[in-house]
């Protein structure tokens, strides 16, 4: 581990960085942080409509491969880069290594906004899902006190927790793993008991419920099957996400530079391969599938309602409420670590310095670790109590938070194919596809966004273009009339070597020798 660590340190000292952050999380835990993002018992589940009320089973028996497939090819591609540049706020660095500094900017931009409101997003969800399960018991109510009260509360003892190290949050992470794997399982075999009959055919059949009675709740419009099933490729796409916090801890990852790619890959491949088993095990237990489509997004807990043994249902509420806190306890990792290395080169105009420091003693970030927790809740809060032509701001604008990340990762693959063998990125890591392979995924990644992008901008999410359009086009007004001249970037060429001393400087402060 030593040597490991030797040679992560000289990574990082080579791009200019010191050893500030934890080095302390193995293979495992840096898997287990991106499957806790993942976390196939969160979006899995309170985004079961999009399939149900779309084309039905064939929408999980089909759809969810395709879609794991789909969001698998950008995983594919940011682990070949992660393996290069192993370092925190990957996308940031990948995105200024591969282009330039507005290119890196503009990642940083895309993937930090993505990560602040699909941190609230999640816990949004969460408390829907506690509501649904145990809301009459505990008398909490849908209403916009509730809802925020709720989310703040869960925002901060995650932030707690992520405050006080890495070594706690990489435990309860790896807990978190194991608790995802073990639920699934017990879902799955509780679902197949608990079914009247087992009609599997229903996993390739196709219907179109779109605009009908209760479906419309998800999907307001009818649309053809093709689109239908496009639409319901959403939740796969939209589950299997967050993967990058494999690379956003790897400066507290040991040998890094095999470990992240690693974890990046192997936690779509589980979470594809588990979700798919509970889900199809669901489709088959339900009693009826024109009926299931009418529940539109409450389809989970009206299945759970009408098939399963109430003691035990009670038993797996509990089991996917603790793994649903333990996604956003991983969330908060991500978005701190994202937040911190883009400060630490002056990213956020004003408030860089102390979002960039780092406890010697806990050896966190802690005023980005609280910053992005206090974000995440203010856009839940302000979102929630604002409503543009009927629609809630909070469900516009998560519309396009996914897009935002899914941009963030597509701009740095779109480098890579462009700077692959040269000057700007001359040898790949030791997690090596080989280039060719690279190249060929990072065009199917390109492909794949763009039939998100349109995809994710259909009714009742059509304000997600206005708004990306928008994002951009203040972008690009901000980068050239202010950022151009302040913001420096990631150190290159000799600035690097005139770090090393300052480098030296910092560990010594951290007890690194």
């Amino acid at each position: 581990m030593a040597v490991n660590q030797s040679q992560d340190k000289k990574i990082l000292h080579d791009m200019g960085y010191a050893q500030e952050l934890s080095r302390t999380m193995g293979k495992f835990s840096n898997f287990a942080i991106s499957f806790s993002i993942i976390c196939i018992l969160s979006g899995g589940i309170n985004s079961l409509g999009q399939a149900t009320s779309g084309v039905g089973g064939a929408a999980i028996g089909i759809g969810w491969p395709v879609g794991v497939i789909v969001s698998g090819l950008f995983a594919l591609a940011l682990a070949q880069i992660s393996s290069a540049y192993p370092t925190a706020g990957g996308l940031y660095h990948w995105g200024s290594i591969l282009g330039n500094r507005f290119t890196g900017w503009l990642s940083a931009w895309l993937n930090l906004l993505g990560l602040v409101t699909v941190l609230g997003a999640i816990n949004v969800g969460t408390f829907y899902f506690f509501f649904g399960a145990f809301g009459q018991i505990f008398g909490i109510e849908d209403t916009l006190a509730h809802r925020v009260i709720f989310v703040a509360v869960i925002t901060a003892l995650q932030a707690i927790i992520n405050h006080y190290g890495i070594r706690l949050t990489a435990k309860l992470t790896d807990f978190s793993g194991y608790l995802i794997f073990a639920t699934s399982i017990l879902l799955t075999v509780v679902f197949l008991a608990s079914a009247n009959s087992y009609e599997i055919s229903r996993l390739w059949t196709f219907a179109n419920f779109t605009g009908t009675e209760g479906a419309s709740g998800v999907w307001p419009l009818a649309v053809s099957g093709i689109m239908a099933f496009l639409l319901g490729l959403l939740l796969p796409v939209y589950t299997i996400t967050g993967y990058d916090a494999s690379a956003h801890t790897a400066e507290e990852t040991n040998n890094a530079a095999q470990s992240v790619p690693s974890g990046m890959v192997s936690s779509v491949i589980w979470s594809g391969l588990f979700g798919w088993l509970f889900l199809c095990a669901f489709i088959i237990m339900l009693p009826n599938m024109d009926e299931a489509a009418k529940q539109g997004w409450n389809v989970f807990f009206w299945g759970m309602d009408q098939q399963v043994n109430p003691t035990l249902k009670s038993l797996l509420y509990i089991l996917i409420f603790l793994a649903q806190l333990l996604c956003g306890l991983a969330t908060v990792t991500s978005a701190s670590r994202m937040l911190y290395a883009f400060s630490r080169d002056g990213g956020i105009p004003g408030a860089s310095r102390a979002l960039a420091k780092v406890s010697t003693k806990l050896r966190t970030p802690v005023a980005a670790i609280w910053t992005s927790a206090i974000l995440s809740v203010l856009f839940v809060w302000l979102t929630s109590a604002i409503t543009i032509a009927g629609t809630p701001a909070y469900s516009i604008v998560v519309s396009c938070t996914v897009i935002f990340l899914f941009l963030s990762f597509t701009l740095p693959i779109a480098l890579g194919f462009i700077a692959i063998g040269g000057v700007k990125w001359p040898k790949m890591g030791p997690w090596n596809m080989g280039i060719n392979t690279f190249k060929v995924v990072a065009i199917l990644s390109i492909l794949a966004m763009a039939l998100l992008f349109y995809i994710g901008i259909q009714p009742p999410n059509d304000y997600a273009l206005q708004i990306t359009l928008g994002f951009i086009i203040v972008s690009l007004i901000l980068w050239f009339a202010f950022e151009d001249k302040r913001f420096r970037g990631p150190p290159i060429g000799d600035e690097i070597k005139h770090r090393q001393a300052e480098i030296a400087a910092t560990e010594a402060k951290f007890g690194e020798g």
